[in-house]
């Protein structure tokens, strides 16, 4: 029995170092809450951003195409998430005179959709804040 017990006890010391040093892991399962995601049925109004100008910005034509590349990964990402038949109403609203941001606005989006054009939208200002930071000449003050 003296022999059993530290054998045990190894392994105990095992199992418990393991827990305590193992990363957590998130579950991508539901924990039956089903509460609807209120950024799934958010308004169709808040669903794509307006940006600024940057037309009124003092930038280099370098930063510029760096910004509008930005914008167009932007369009990319966008339109990948669009069906075959909501890409080409988009496109007819946009040749017809509308704005990128009018054209997705009248367009039928699932809800799904309309999340991942949102986390697209926010992914976008996020990398527009960054690039208009690296961009910006800090000031001196006295």
């Amino acid at each position: 029995m003296a022999i059993n017990f530290p054998k045990w006890l190894a392994v105990l010391a095992t199992i418990l170092a393991l827990l305590v040093l193992m990363p957590v892991t998130t579950s991508a399962a539901t924990f039956g809450f089903h509460t609807p995601s209120k950024a799934i049925y958010a308004s169709a109004a808040s669903l794509v951003t307006t940006y600024p100008s940057f037309a009124d910005l003092d930038l280099t034509p370098l930063q510029r195409q760096r910004l509008q590349s930005v914008l167009q990964r932007r369009n990319k990402e966008i339109q990948a998430v669009l069906g075959i038949s909501q890409r080409d109403t988009l496109r007819h609203q946009i040749h017809s005179g509308h704005s990128f941001n009018q054209a997705l606005l009248s367009l039928e989006l699932q809800p799904e959709q309309q999340h991942l054009i949102k986390a697209i939208e926010q992914l976008t200002s996020l990398k527009l804040k960054a690039l208009l930071v690296k961009y910006s000449v800090p000031s001196v003050s006295n």
